[in-house]
């Protein structure tokens, strides 16, 4: 499935557009760059790639950083005036570096290595389709009240969402976006509750709002349909039900169309700043932005993607959207002191480096503000995939895992939901219990719709439930060999964060 993995929690600071920077130690540059020479201006000769330009959000500022970037070789592709970020081409090999000394440039850098159009390298799970059989078998086994399919979502029973939707199933005035690979917004589940006015294809950079620009160019890219179903698939007497069936879901595609569905930086800028600018109170961000597993600070294009996302993201705070992200599957503790990163960049030649992770930072699941949310199987312990971390990992919620078996009619212990074409399937990974979040943050905004960002994520906090850390030695696939150490106690630790959480409570 689409890339995930994990984050740190960085201070919040403010101002907004500044806030990373200061915190990380971006320092605006303060030297004009020399006239280009009209040699410079006209390079081209190398490989057209994407890059992020950041700088103060001042007319004056944006103006003369606009005509740098002309000089230096570069065409605008879309410019986010209200949080200084340009999303250029250029074949210049060496515009990065000139465009770093223009006054008013904060940070800037290559949002990809591979040029534009080349296809990178990615590991893409497999999921597993309900067939037609096995789909009938279910129908007949639902109980009076239930989806047909409702009696192998144990996922909903463990948070209490079954109970929750005879409460409060959520309010039409929530929309959670789904940022991802694409909603199929016909499928019978979906279509009750989709909002096709707060959806739009940022692949891009741009917001592509054209009527069904949001599909999935194909049923390979299902991922962000399964994630739409599990936040709002409507009780309607089809299939699965969500945890919110009550509120609306919107897609913003950021995934390339081909099959690697590589999530590029200016992709997620221009999703939040969507997001933002269109009234969605909650993000689902189920993805790391590619081609790098972390960003590290002292890498200048890796510097610059952290500034760019991070600035679309608080922007969408300050516009009331809470931002809700997947922990990650590599099972690793993001507190520790290294980890090792072997996939980046995923869009040309890896190479294995080992990164401080309190230097380098996954995006946007590390950014400030974000809730991050780790994953647990049918008996309330952390997946054996999940990543977690002390002062890392806020909230957790059903992801699914194979190795714990539920007492269901298929006893898989995934996640089921939905696929485009009308389908139904399993999947697992922390990608499944980052919605299961996003949704209960939904039905606490229908609950309190005045509340802010800030409020909904201690509301997620307060309302859940948390097991503690294991007394045993943790062994998550049950080979023998320790996996995990969890750090904390019964009130916050590394495994869970604060709990799991609970739709039930979210509603009372």
């Amino acid at each position: 499935m689409p890339h995930l993995r994990s984050r740190r929690r960085l201070a919040l600071a403010v101002p907004v557009v500044l806030s990373l920077t200061a915190s990380l130690g971006f320092l605006p540059s303060v030297a004009s760059a020399a006239p280009p020479t009209a040699r410079a201006a006209r390079a081209a000769d190398g490989p057209t790639l994407a890059y992020l330009v950041n700088t103060g959000t001042d007319r004056a500022t944006v103006a003369s950083v606009r005509k740098a970037i002309a000089a230096a070789g570069g065409s605008v592709v879309v410019t986010y005036d209200r949080i200084g970020v340009f999303v250029v081409h250029s074949a210049n090999p060496d515009f990065g570096r000139r465009i770093r000394a223009v006054r008013g440039v904060q940070s800037a850098g290559a949002s990809r290595t591979a040029p534009l159009g080349a296809a990178g390298t990615t590991d893409e799970g497999a999921v597993q389709v309900l067939s037609r059989a096995e789909a009938a078998k279910l129908t007949k086994s639902a109980a009076a009240g239930q989806e047909p399919l409702e009696a192998d979502q144990w996922d909903l029973r463990a948070i209490g969402a079954d109970k929750a939707a005879r409460i409060d199933p959520g309010s039409r005035r929530v929309t959670v976006g789904v940022i991802d690979t694409g909603v199929d917004d016909t499928h019978p589940d979906i279509a009750p509750n989709f909002s096709a006015s707060q959806s739009a294809n940022c692949v891009s950079g741009k917001a592509d709002t054209t009527y069904g620009a949001w599909r999935p160019v194909d049923a390979d890219h299902y991922h962000g349909t399964h994630v739409a179903g599990e936040i709002a698939a409507a009780r309607n007497g089809i299939g699965v039900a969500g945890v919110a069936p009550g509120v609306k879901v919107a897609s913003i595609t950021v995934a390339q169309p081909d099959a690697n569905q590589l999530f590029y930086p200016e992709s997620v800028v221009c999703a939040f700043v969507f997001a933002a600018d269109h009234g969605i109170e909650v993000t689902n961000n189920s993805y790391y932005v590619d081609p790098w597993q972390y960003n590290c600070m002292d890498d200048p294009d890796q510097r610059a993607i952290v500034d760019a996302v991070d600035r679309a993201q608080l922007y969408a705070q300050r516009k009331g959207t809470l931002n809700v992200a997947a922990a990650g599957n590599s099972g690793d503790d993001l507190d520790s002191d290294a980890l090792v990163d072997a996939s980046s960049p995923d869009d040309s030649t890896p190479t294995t480096r080992t990164v401080d992770p309190h230097e380098c930072f996954d995006v946007p699941t590390q950014l400030p503000g974000v809730v991050t949310v780790s994953a647990t199987g049918v008996t309330g312990a952390k997946s054996y995939y999940s990543s977690y971390g002390k002062g890392v990992v806020d909230v957790a919620a059903p992801g699914g895992d194979k190795f714990r078996i539920p007492d269901t009619p298929s006893r898989n212990g995934r996640i089921l939901s939905t696929l485009p074409n009308d389908q139904y399937g399993f999947l697992q990974g922390t990608s499944m219990a980052s919605p299961h979040v996003a949704a209960v943050a939904a039905l606490l905004k229908s609950a309190h719709p005045h509340a802010t960002p800030a409020q909904l994520r201690a509301l997620l906090k307060a309302e859940a439930d948390n097991p503690g850390c294991p007394s045993a030695p943790y062994d998550g696939d049950g080979d023998g060999v320790v996996d995990a150490t969890c750090v904390g106690g019964k009130r916050v630790n590394g495994f869970y964060g604060f709990g799991i959480v609970n739709a039930l409570r979210a509603v009372k």
